[in-house]
C-alpha cells in the first residue's frame, strides 16, 4: 500500500499493511538534549532512532497543500521593553506579552519561527475592543493570492502517494488567539453579538479559502486545531459549545463531505470526552493528542465511541520520560486499541525535553514493532 492509502485505511478502520508511522517528535530544546546525548546534527530524530532500532526502510511521510490562513500581514514582532530576567515583546499576532530572556520573539511563532515550548505572561490582546475587531478583519482578505503561494505550479502526481493533510485553526482556538482566553469567555456572556460576528466570520473566511484550496487539490485531511479542554473538563460547557461551537464544525463538515474529504480531524490538548460527541455530531471522524495526563484513557474512549471516532496520539509522555519497563507497560496498555484499528500511537503531545535520546529510540523501537515497520 502507499502510505496516503495507508493513512485514510487506519483513519477510518479499514484493513491496512502496517499503521502509520507518526510516534511524535521533539522541539528546540528536546532536540538540543539529543544531540548532547548522541542524536548526530542535521539528522531526522524519528528516522535516526528508527534505524538504530534496527529499521531498513525510508519513513514516509505527509504532504500540506498549500494555503495560508493566518493574517496577512503579520504585526511587527519587536521587543518593547527589556528587564533583568524578562522581556515585554510584540508577537506576530499583535499580543503583547513577558518571556524569558532565554528566548526570542522567533520563539512565538509567524515568519522565522522557532519550535520550542514558551511560558509567557499576557499583558494586552490585539482584539479588545469592536474598534480593534474592524481593524482585525482587514487582515484576513481571503482573495490574497499571496494565500496559495505555491499551490499553482502543483502538479496532478504530487500527491499521488502520500496523505495530502489542510491544517487550520477552528473558531474557539481563533477567537482566543484574537481576544485572549479569558475575554473570550466573558465575550459568551457580556457581548454575544461581537462573539457571533466574529465566528460567523471565520466560519465564512474559512469556507472560502478551503474550497478555493481544493480547486488545487482535494486533501485527504482537514485537520483543526482547537485547544479548548482543562485537565477535567471543557473550558467552555458542552452547552455553550452545541450553541456558538457546532454550528461552525458541522457547516465546515458538510463542506467537507461534499468535496469527498475522508477524513475530519480536530486537535485539542486537555480532556475531551465531554467534547466527542459534539465533533462526532459535526462529522469529525479523528481527533489527537489524547492526553493521558488530562484523564483520558484511550481505551475507554474506544469502548464509549467505537468506530465513530479514530485516534492519533494517546502515549503518555510521562512514562516515556522513565524509560524501560514503564515504555513497556504503557505501550501494553494502549495495544488493545492499536489491534482494534482506528488508531495511530503516538505522543500525547510534543515531546518533551525531559525523554532522554535512549529513551525515545527505545520508544520508537517498540512502536515500530507494534505498527508493523520491524
Amino acid at each position: 500500500m502507499t502510505e496516503k492509502e495507508r493513512y485514510i485505511a487506519v483513519n477510518l478502520f479499514k484493513k491496512a499493511d502496517k499503521i502509520p508511522f507518526r510516534p511524535g517528535n521533539g522541539r528546540e530544546s528536546t532536540l538540543a538534549r539529543w544531540q548532547r546525548e548522541g542524536l548526530p546534527i542535521g539528522a531526522e530524530p524519528i528516522q535516526k532512532a528508527y534505524e538504530i532500532s534496527g529499521g531498513k526502510e525510508i519513513l514516509p511521510s505527509s504532504k500540506r497543500l498549500p494555503a495560508k490562513f493566518t493574517m496577512i500581514p503579520e504585526f511587527e514582532k519587536k521587543i518593547i521593553e527589556r528587564r533583568s530576567d524578562s522581556q515585554i515583546v510584540q508577537d506576530w499576532k499583535g499580543n503583547i506579552c513577558e518571556i524569558g530572556n532565554e528566548y526570542t520573539v522567533d520563539h512565538l511563532g509567524g515568519d522565522n519561527a522557532r519550535g520550542d515550548f514558551v511560558t509567557r505572561r499576557w499583558i494586552k490582546c490585539p482584539v479588545e475592543s469592536h474598534q480593534e475587531w474592524d481593524a482585525m478583519k482587514k487582515r484576513y482578505n481571503a482573495d490574497d493570492p499571496a494565500r496559495f503561494k505555491g499551490a499553482e505550479t502543483l502538479k496532478k502526481d504530487t500527491f499521488a502517494t502520500a496523505p495530502v493533510i489542510l491544517s487550520l485553526y477552528g473558531p474557539f482556538w481563533q477567537l482566543r488567539e484574537w481576544t485572549g482566553f479569558e475575554n473570550l469567555c466573558v465575550l459568551f456572556y457580556d457581548d454575544p453579538g461581537l462573539l457571533e460576528d466574529m465566528l460567523n466570520f471565520w466560519k465564512d473566511y474559512i469556507l472560502k479559502i478551503m474550497k478555493k484550496a481544493f480547486s488545487y487539490a482535494i486533501p485527504d485531511e482537514v485537520h483543526i486545531s482547537e485547544d479548548m479542554a482543562y485537565k477535567h473538563a471543557s473550558m467552555i460547557s458542552p452547552e455553550m459549545c452545541r450553541k456558538y461551537l457546532l454550528p461552525v464544525w458541522a457547516e465546515w463538515g458538510d463542506c467537507l463531505k461534499n468535496a469527498g474529504v475522508p477524513i475530519y480531524a480536530c486537535d485539542s490538548d486537555g480532556y475531551i470526552d465531554d467534547l466527542i460527541p459534539l465533533w462526532i455530531e459535526a462529522g469529525i471522524n479523528a481527533c489527537d493528542p489524547v492526553e493521558v495526563a488530562a484523564n483520558n484513557d484511550i481505551v475507554e474512549l474506544r469502548k464509549k465511541y467505537g468506530k465513530k471516532m479514530a485516534f492519533r496520539g494517546g502515549v503518555d509522555k510521562r512514562e516515556m520520560a522513565k524509560g524501560g519497563r514503564n515504555i513497556e507497560n504503557e505501550i501494553k496498555r494502549i495495544r488493545p486499541v492499536i489491534q482494534d484499528g482506528g488508531y495511530i500511537p503516538g505522543c500525547d503531545h510534543g515531546v518533551p525535553h525531559d525523554i532522554s535520546w535512549g529513551n525515545f529510540v527505545y520508544y520508537i523501537k517498540l512502536i515500530a514493532k507494534e505498527t508493523g515497520w520491524l
